[in-house]
C-alpha cells in the first residue's frame, strides 16, 4: 500500500474505510498510528494481527475534543487541568472506563481503565471530526520493530496489512506519548514521552515514574490478574463439567457462548474479553471452561490471555 496524500478527499475516504472497520494510518505529531473503529471488536481485533504476534496490551483510544472523553471514561479535576493545558499533544491519560462505556472491550484488554489522547496534528484531528468516533491507534509498524514517522516507514513495515497510509510528512516529536495514569491516588508516570514529570507535577501535584518503582507495573495489563473472572477457568476443554460454563470456538453443541461460529481467530479476539465477563456469573456458573483455540496468528495473543485468566486460579 503506497502512502495516499493526506487531503480533504483522502481523508474521507479513510473515514470511510474505518467506518466499515477498514485500518487506515494517519499522522500524529508523535508517530504514525494504526488507526481502527475504537467501537469495533474486529476492526480493533485486526490492529493486533496486522502488527504482529500480537500481545493484548491497552491501546490508546484518539479523540478529536476532551468533550469526548466523558462519555468514555470518568474523569477528575486533575483530567481537567491536564487537558486544558496540555491537550492536543503528547499525553496519553490513563482513566477509569466508564462502564457504559461504548468502546470494545479489547482496547482495554479487560481493563476497568481506558487510555485517551488528544493528538496535536491538522490530519489527525481532521480524520477524527469525519469518523465522529474514537480512534484506537497504536504505532503503525510491525511488532518489535521502530515506530515510524513518516509515511514511508508505515509502507515498508506493514505493507499489504493496511487499507490506507495518509502521508502528512514527518512527526514533529517522533516519539511515543507520555502515558500518565490518573486512577490513584498519585499518579504515574507509566511511560516517559515529551510531556515531563516536571510539566504534570507543575499542574497536578507530586508524580510517580514507573520505572523508578519496581512494585509498580510498567504499563497498563502486565498484572495477570487484570485478565481473570472471578470464577476459575478451565482450558482447552471439549465441553463443559456440571456447573460450568462453555465458552465455545468454531462449531460444537453445548456452549454457552461462542467465539467465533466460523472458526474466525479475529473475531473471537474481538469476543474473548466480553464474553468472559459475560459468563462471570457466580449465580448461574461455578467455573467457565473455554475451547481450543488455534495458536496461531492473534490466536497466540488469545491464548496468552487465556492462561493468564486461568493460571490465577492454579
Amino acid at each position: 500500500m503506497s502512502p495516499t496524500p493526506a487531503t480533504a478527499e483522502s481523508i474521507a475516504e479513510g473515514a470511510a474505510l474505518l467506518k466499515a472497520g477498514k485500518l487506515v494510518s494517519f499522522p500524529t505529531e508523535t508517530v504514525y498510528g494504526l488507526g481502527g473503529d475504537a467501537t469495533q471488536g474486529e476492526a480493533v481485533a485486526r490492529i493486533f494481527a496486522a502488527k504482529g504476534r500480537p500481545s493484548f496490551n491497552p491501546l490508546i483510544v484518539h479523540v478529536a475534543d476532551r468533550t469526548w472523553v466523558a462519555g468514555l471514561a470518568e474523569p477528575d479535576g486533575r483530567f481537567d487541568k491536564l487537558a486544558r493545558t496540555l491537550w492536543p499533544g503528547p499525553l496519553t491519560l490513563v482513566m477509569r472506563r466508564r462502564r457504559d462505556c461504548p468502546l470494545s472491550e479489547l482496547v482495554s484488554a479487560g481493563l476497568d481503565s481506558i487510555a485517551v489522547r488528544m493528538p496535536d496534528h491538522p490530519v489527525a484531528q481532521e480524520l477524527l471530526r469525519a469518523v465522529k468516533r474514537p480512534l484506537a491507534a497504536p504505532s503503525a509498524n510491525t511488532s518489535g520493530t521502530v515506530s515510524p514517522t513518516l509515511a514511508a516507514h508505515v509502507k515498508e513495515s506493514l505493507g499489504t496489512k493496511v487499507d490506507l497510509i495518509l502521508d502528512g510528512g514527518a512527526c514533529r516529536v517522533g516519539l511515543e506519548s507520555t502515558v500518565l495514569d490518573i486512577t490513584q491516588h498519585t499518579a504515574v508516570i507509566l511511560r516517559p514521552g515529551a510531556v515531563t514529570a516536571e510539566e504534570i507535577a507543575a499542574l497536578i501535584g507530586p508524580v510517580k515514574v514507573s520505572a523508578e518503582d519496581p512494585a509498580l507495573p510498567k504499563s497498563p495489563g502486565q498484572l495477570a490478574s487484570h485478565y481473570a473472572p472471578s470464577l476459575p477457568v478451565r482450558l482447552n476443554a471439549s465441553d463443559a463439567q456440571p456447573g460450568e460454563a462453555y465458552l465455545g470456538f468454531g462449531g460444537g453443541a453445548g456452549m454457552s457462548l461462542n467465539l467465533s461460529a466460523k472458526a474466525d481467530v479475529i473475531e473471537a479476539a474481538a469476543n474473548l474479553f466480553a464474553m468472559l465477563r459475560a459468563l462471570d456469573d457466580t449465580a448461574r456458573f461455578k467455573g467457565i471452561a473455554v475451547a481450543p483455540i488455534p495458536a496461531e496468528g492473534i490466536g497466540i495473543a488469545i491464548n496468552d490471555r487465556l492462561k493468564r485468566a486461568a493460571a490465577s486460579r492454579v
